[in-house]
């Protein structure tokens, strides 16, 4: 430390110095950070609790069930189309 007074730096300049490494580490530490968490974002896993795909096509169905557009037997259709099982049910077993 007594290197760095006798060597012609006034204390400011190694004030700065100082902050200049601080922003620069966090800086690099929070852009890792965000590619990391954006990264796994993209392909995470849904919740619990959260619709495993189609989230915006289940809840335009809902709203279509709730205003009266559509019925029951339609609205069970459309659900097994968005989650993937629209091969499950038989025309015979959706009364068509």
């Amino acid at each position: 430390m007594m290197m760095i007074w006798n060597s012609g730096w006034a204390w400011w300049q190694v004030g700065l110095m100082w902050l200049g490494m601080i922003a620069f580490w966090g800086l690099l530490i929070w852009l890792i950070y965000a590619l990391v968490t954006g990264a796994v974002g993209r392909g995470r896993q849904p919740e619990r609790g959260e619709e495993p795909g189609g989230g915006d096509a289940r809840r335009i169905v809902d709203e279509r069930l709730a205003r009266g557009e559509i019925d029951i037997e339609e609205y069970q259709r459309l659900r097994d189309v968005i989650e993937g099982r629209a091969g499950s049910r038989t025309r015979a077993g959706s009364g068509q």
